[in-house]
């Protein structure tokens, strides 16, 4: 039986067939498509260590070198290649969860290494549980922790680095628990290690909090880097005998401090030196190590019981000849390692706080709190015992929240990793900051006060993150900002009120107006965002305000205008960069921005056609609407100033040789000057620079130029080497030295600062020299109309005009040396118009000339 359609229906039925193929593909794409998480088989909350170890993984099978037969090997590696070098960066990795791929169009990438290098160059101690991999964000954590660390700087490339691997592991294993041992890949982390003045690989350096790092420059064998670590570990091991017994004991019981002592008498093994020495450095602060000869102290032995070599842990209290009653953990391992662990099993774990008496405790003291439900876990990890020796000198009890002496008002809960160094660091950084956990019960949403909020996840690496970077960012805001951090998984509903979509989100709350903060996770540009927001350095410009104060400008006004949309990442990019130009830029170019989604036909009617558009408009002049855009590469602060303050007319002023002598040198005022090549790279950078100094010092100082190609002969007595080459030529009333004072700096602003500097040392010094005691005299000889001689007694202190060289003017032909004068009584000359009275520090008539 068949079925007639009408044209209609068929046309009908055919599109439905076609929307559901559509809709099949659309899954198929879509299902193909994996996220980078996805791809590396890692989860959101992956370390920077799991990224790393899932990508050399997958590097090792899908690599092309490996694949040579499958057409698509170089496509599928690169996008676990993309994944990788998204997610090992946090910023990158924040805009990736936050706008996914979209969010990534500056950082494409597309290249990757040989089969080889993954195999033997990449991540060469990420699989060694005693060597700790460290990352810019965790290395001050961990240097500061307190704890002893012996730190390997080294490259992937480099095949001494790869010839000290083996024996860095078997050194690692030999000093487990004794110190840490860690290791920095300078090809990932290369601004760490220029910091830490890292110029060879591999280097290797002892860090400790409190002491400056000490580099290793001995052989590469394991036994000599024991010998040295061993140097820089704390043990002291005593010789306990009759004389110093119970005072040792009882001095440390009354401390809270137990004893590990092993008892040695002929016929058995006891403890050798070198192993006391190892458990008293892994012990350290914890426990009082010490050794008893019972060959020389029998009867100090017998008295204790001991008959046999033996080691025994002592708690505090232990009552010495009641064993069995006492607690006396009696050991039988002679490998330090073991008996480290069963003494750190045996000591007391934290004081357990109840409800009823929280309160009261946290309101008195400084804590490091620990919260567990049902079974304690932390009595699992031994190395946390060690924290309250650790933090003795922040005075805070580690009983993982911080409390800071303000009963249950302020807290901050630990989000990091549940290892001693992380948690150390944290509890010493948030004791001394102000930022505090908050929840719906102390959320400043109608707070008069201005908050910043960090919106955040536990789970998300660029969360942990940020969280030391407010913590020091709020100490430099103490009293103008309160810091709050807010966890999203716990309060999901205070989140979605202020449609937090990705973490961390970060907000400041100025009572109705709310600003978000885009950039980078250090404290630094965090604080430059506060400081933006205080005084903001950029103008937000609307159609009509951009009439009035750019249009429409005084004649002597310039200014440098940002056309830009919310929507466009290389926009978000520059926005801080935009902040940071204009703040420097203070006082001599206006800046300003205009939101061309908000006014998109304003944008229009200015022929903008694609963002960020940048427009420098300069001087008023009777010429039509004229104004430069800039097409450069870079669109950084530093290259946005160079380019906006090129277009300023020329404020120093241009030497020749004639003007240099008597303008700089002869002249009465001071002088700074630039000594440059027309045809010098760097020259060329540093003149718009220079340009701006003048015009910070104008009034004070001068600024003048000098061609070195034009005029050769000036710059080589004066002593120039290099372009450019600045220097400063202060006025002192004596002639100048033609080689001037070297200014090292490049920066306006600092070059500045060291000028002023100089100009007020130079000042005081006038005045020191004004009032300051003439009992060193210089002579001045007088015409005497009496004797038609010099006199004797006549004599003059005249203060230098030249300190910095220590060069006197010549005012006589033949000076003579000065006597000091004992009596202070005055000096008369017969006929002479100078009379001084001279009585230690002070004078009655000063020289007229001065």
């Amino acid at each position: 039986m068949g079925v007639w359609l009408n044209k209609d229906d068929y046309r009908r039925d055919l599109k439905r067939v076609m929307l559901c193929f559509l809709i099949v593909y659309m899954a198929i794409l879509v299902g193909t498509d994996q996220d980078f998480y996805s791809l590396l088989g890692v989860s959101k909350t992956a370390s920077s260590r799991e990224i790393r170890q899932a990508f050399k993984k997958l590097a090792l099978k899908l690599h092309p070198d490996k694949n040579p037969n499958n057409p698509d090997a170089h496509s599928d590696f690169l996008k676990i290649n993309r994944a990788y070098e998204v997610l090992k960066d946090e910023d990158l990795r924040k805009k990736y969860d936050k706008y996914g791929e979209k969010g990534l169009a500056d950082n494409q990438g597309g290249q990757y290494e040989s089969w080889n290098y993954y195999r033997y160059d990449f991540g060469i101690y990420d699989d060694d549980p005693e060597i700790i991999t460290l990352d810019r964000r965790e290395f001050d954590a961990a240097v500061n922790s307190g704890e002893l660390w012996f730190v390997n700087f080294y490259s992937p490339g480099c095949s001494h680095c790869h010839d000290l691997a083996p024996t860095w592991r078997d050194f690692a294993k030999e000093v487990d628990g004794l110190l840490r041992i860690g290791a920095v890949n300078c090809g990932d982390d290369r601004m760490l290690c220029r910091m830490k003045g890292v110029n060879s690989y591999p280097s290797l350096f002892i860090f400790r909090s409190g002491m400056a790092a000490v580099k290793y420059h001995g052989d590469r064998s394991k036994e000599s880097l024991v010998n040295f670590a061993m140097q820089h570990v704390r043990s002291t091991v005593t010789e306990l005998w009759t004389g110093n017994f119970v005072n040792s004991i009882q001095t440390a019981f009354a401390a809270g401090i137990g004893w590990l002592i092993t008892f040695c008498s002929k016929g058995r093994d006891c403890l050798t030196s070198q192993t006391r020495l190892r458990l008293s450095g892994m012990l350290d602060g914890l426990v009082n190590v010490g050794w008893m000869d019972c060959a020389t102290q029998d009867n100090l032995c017998k008295s204790l019981d001991i008959t046999t070599s033996t080691t025994a842990y002592f708690p505090p209290g232990a009552t010495l000849n009641n064993k069995e009653k006492s607690g006396i953990l009696f050991l039988n391992s002679l490998d330090a390692k073991e008996i480290y662990l069963e003494i750190m099993h045996n000591l007391p774990d934290f004081e357990l706080l109840s409800a009823n008496t929280l309160e009261d405790r946290l309101a008195h003291h400084r804590w490091l709190l620990f919260f567990h439900f049902g079974k304690n876990e932390n009595s699992n990890d031994p190395e946390l015992k060690k924290l309250k020796t650790l933090l003795k000198n922040e005075h805070i009890q580690p009983c993982l929240a911080v409390f800071k002496g303000q009963g249950t008002k302020e807290f901050e809960i630990h989000h990091g990793k549940k290892i001693l160094y992380d948690i150390l660091a944290f509890a010493k950084e948030s004791v001394n900051s102000h930022v505090t956990t908050l929840g719906p019960q102390n959320f400043p949403a109608n707070d008069k006060e201005p908050w910043l909020v960090d919106f955040f996840a536990p789970w998300c690496p660029p969360c942990r993150a940020l969280l030391p970077e407010l913590r020091k960012a709020s100490k430099h805001l103490y009293g103008q900002l309160r810091f709050g951090t807010l966890d999203c998984t716990v309060h999901e509903g205070l989140c979605n009120m202020y449609n937090i979509q990705a973490y961390p989100t970060t907000v400041v709350f100025n009572q109705s107006n709310i600003h978000e903060y885009e950039g980078h996770h250090s404290a630094e540009q965090i604080l430059e965002f506060v400081e933006d927001l205080m005084n903001p350095s950029v103008i937000s410009l609307t159609p009509t305000t951009f009439n009035e104060l750019v249009k429409q400008r005084k004649h002597d006004e310039v200014w440098m205008v940002d056309f830009y949309s919310p929507w466009c990442h290389p926009c978000q990019v520059l926005m801080p960069e935009w902040k940071r130009m204009a703040r420097t830029l203070t006082g001599l170019i206006n800046v300003g921005s205009i939101d061309c989604q908000q006014y998109h036909s304003f944008c229009s009617q200015e022929n903008v056609r694609r963002y960020p558009e940048i427009r420098f408009f300069p001087p008023k002049s009777n010429k039509a609407y004229q104004y430069h855009s800039y097409n450069g590469w870079n669109r950084d602060a530093y290259s946005l100033r160079i380019w906006g303050l090129g277009f300023l007319p020329q404020a120093s002023i241009d030497l020749t040789p004639q003007t240099f002598n008597e303008k700089v040198l002869q002249g009465r005022n001071h002088w700074v000057v630039d000594f440059y090549a027309p045809w010098c790279g760097p020259c060329q950078n540093f003149a718009p620079e220079f340009e701006l100094l003048a015009r910070m010092i104008k009034g004070k100082v001068k600024a003048g130029k000098v061609d070195c190609q034009a005029y050769a002969q000036t710059c080589q007595k004066a002593g120039i080497r290099a372009y450019p080459t600045v220097k400063f030529y202060p006025y002192e009333r004596a002639k100048r030295n033609t080689w001037g004072e070297d200014i090292d700096s490049r920066d306006a602003k600092e070059i500045t600062t060291l000028i002023y500097e100089k100009l007020e040392n130079l000042q005081n010094h006038g005045k020191r020299n004004k009032y300051a005691g003439l009992s060193l005299l210089w002579p001045l000889p007088l015409q005497s109309t009496g004797s038609g001689g010099t006199g004797s007694a006549a004599m003059a202190h005249r203060p230098s005009h030249s300190a910095a060289c220590g060069i006197f003017p010549d005012w006589s032909t033949n000076p003579r040396p000065l006597h000091r004068q004992v009596d202070s009584q005055p000096l008369h000359h017969q006929g002479s118009p100078y009379v001084y009275f001279l009585r230690g520090s002070s004078y009655k008539q000063i020289w007229s000339e001065f």
